[in-house]
């Protein structure tokens, strides 16, 4: 059923965002409210990782009259948005995965990267609603990165645009997974914080509290250190101080090329607000070219949390249905079915 609204009716897409550990589900109305969801665990075979998806859009649909189904996963899509080029945590090479869930589920299916459907979905119902030019980066296990530009997701000439955390931050810097040396996301990312909290560690001074922690839980994570932060703990702060400064710099960067009105910082270390976003502003302004004589973007924190993807590309799948709906139906002489030109 479609819900009734006080203009009418509201449309009601399905989102389907694929994590490395849970593809969670829902059903997302025309204002970006999820109204309905579903979680289950990330098979690790990959046609049974598509049964899956099928299988719960199924579910979904079966209790709501919906205009589109769309799913978000990490990974290069191609162009047309119907192949998974690569993925780095499924095994998908050159993967048809619109066609494959297309044919399963029954109705057009819209594809998207899942940092571009998170900030998609940012940007339509989340912190960057009031502007026309975003970039949204999330601090994870990675660094990923979307970039809206005069209000529309920017794809790149092959569809995999906007991989922010694989800039080359660090000449012959640290390994990074994508094959390359001295990514950004080797230094501003969640496991980057880590990575920090560990070498401060082994520093005496600040790195007691720190230390004390890994000698107490044998591993130092990430939400520990968010903790200590929370907590006034010097060498937590000074870890994220560096992770921060790493983001901010690559922001002044991102600025010269792109020009955004706002950066949406999002993942697991944006959780820490103004903490985060201070040192970062800093490293923006200081890195900045032209800085004093120019436009500077603002700063938000991310506000749809883990659910940014599932909402992003409910909201993509939607348009997709409504461009198909809004196109002229073609007769097999090639003429539109109404208001074409008789011979």
């Amino acid at each position: 059923m479609r819900r009734a609204s006080a203009g009418g009716e509201t449309v009601l897409n399905v989102g389907i965002d694929i994590g490395g550990t849970k593809i969670a589900g829902g059903v997302v109305d025309a204002d970006g409210t999820i109204v309905e969801k579903l979680r289950v665990d990330t098979p690790v075979d990959t046609a049974a990782l598509a049964d899956a998806v099928i299988d719960m859009a199924r579910h979904l649909r079966s209790a709501h009259d919906v205009a589109g189904v769309g799913v978000a996963a990490a990974g290069f899509i191609d162009r047309a948005r119907e192949v998974v080029i690569h993925a780095p945590n499924i095994a998908w090479r050159n993967e048809p995965l619109k066609a494959t869930l297309e044919a399963g589920i029954g109705i057009p299916v819209a594809i998207e990267n899942d940092a571009n459907a998170a900030g998609w979905g940012e940007f339509r119902f989340g912190a960057g609603r009031h502007v026309e030019h975003m970039v949204m980066l999330t601090m994870g296990t990675g660094v990923g990165g979307a970039i809206v530009m005069d209000g529309e997701l920017y794809l790149g000439g092959h569809g995999i645009g906007g991989e922010l955390g694989h800039t080359r931050f660090i000449r012959d810097g640290r390994p990074c997974g994508c094959g390359q040396n001295g990514c950004l996301e080797q230094y501003a990312s969640g496991r980057a914080l880590q990575r920090e909290a560990g070498d401060i560690a082994d520093t005496a001074g600040i790195g007691a509290g720190l230390a004390a922690l890994r000698a107490e839980k044998g591993t130092i994570s990430g939400p520990a250190v968010s903790r200590l932060v929370l907590a006034g703990d010097e060498g937590a702060i000074e870890a994220l101080r560096r992770v921060a400064t790493a983001l901010g710099e690559a922001c002044g960067g991102f600025q010269a090329v792109l020009d955004p009105e706002l950066f949406v910082i999002g993942g697991g270390v944006a959780q820490l607000g103004e903490d985060l976003l201070t040192p970062v502003r800093l490293a923006y302004e200081t890195s900045l070219p032209g800085y004093g004589d120019r436009p500077v973007a603002d700063f938000a924190i991310a506000r749809l949390g883990n659910d940014a993807g599932l909402i992003g590309v409910a909201d993509l799948a939607g348009r997709a249905a409504a461009a198909r709906s809004a196109a002229p139906r073609v007769e097999a002489s090639g003429v539109a079915a109404s208001g074409g030109k008789e011979g």
